[in-house]
């Protein structure tokens, strides 16, 4: 499954990266990033930076947030933060826009870690079913993230029992995710 995964980001990004250089003339664009080293890093213009994917150069593993929480992740969630170190990407699934998380970089990595287990740990703690979120939505209430136990992608809203099968498993989300057209 996780090489599935792995290929099938890497098809969605260069589809993502090819929408943006056919409608805007250059890479994704973000301003949010901008002054936050990456390896993907473009070109910096005014207040943005221009990234494109780059790939991952650390152990493709979750093994401190394994040991941590003595919990085995999906190995689909792990490909989906080691795949690549790309900008997060603006989509919708179903009718619901949300943004992509992925990994910026060396030092994003380990802060990605540091939150997926804080969000273990309160899951733990509220005793629900382990999540690790991978896209945030306009509403501040709801993440989308994948069930650890059964590989679902789910729209749940932290800290409550509220969630919503989005897609079966996460090649079967990617495959339904449409890219948002890029504002000029």
């Amino acid at each position: 499954m996780s090489e599935e995964i792995t290929h099938a980001l890497k098809e969605f990004t260069d589809k993502y990266c090819h929408r943006w250089i056919q409608q805007c003339g250059h890479p994704p664009a973000s301003s949010e990033l901008y002054g936050v080293p990456s390896p993907c890093i473009q070109q910096t213009v005014g207040e943005a930076i221009y990234w494109m994917p780059q790939p991952f150069t650390l152990a493709k593993n979750f093994d401190a947030i394994e040991r941590a929480l003595d919990l085995q992740l999906q190995p689909a969630i792990v490909a989906w933060y080691t795949s690549q170190f790309a900008g997060d990407m603006y989509v919708n699934i179903g009718g619901k826009d949300c943004t992509l998380l992925q990994t910026w970089s060396e030092d994003d990595f380990l802060r990605v870690q540091e939150n997926l287990i804080g969000h273990l740990v309160m899951k733990r703690r509220l005793k629900q079913t382990p999540t690790l979120f991978i896209a945030t939505t306009a509403s501040e209430m709801d993440v989308i993230s994948v069930c650890n136990l059964s590989g679902e992608v789910i729209l749940e809203q932290p800290g409550t029992q509220k969630r919503e099968v989005l897609a079966k498993d996460l090649a079967a989300f990617v495959d339904a995710l449409e890219i948002i057209d890029p504002v000029q």
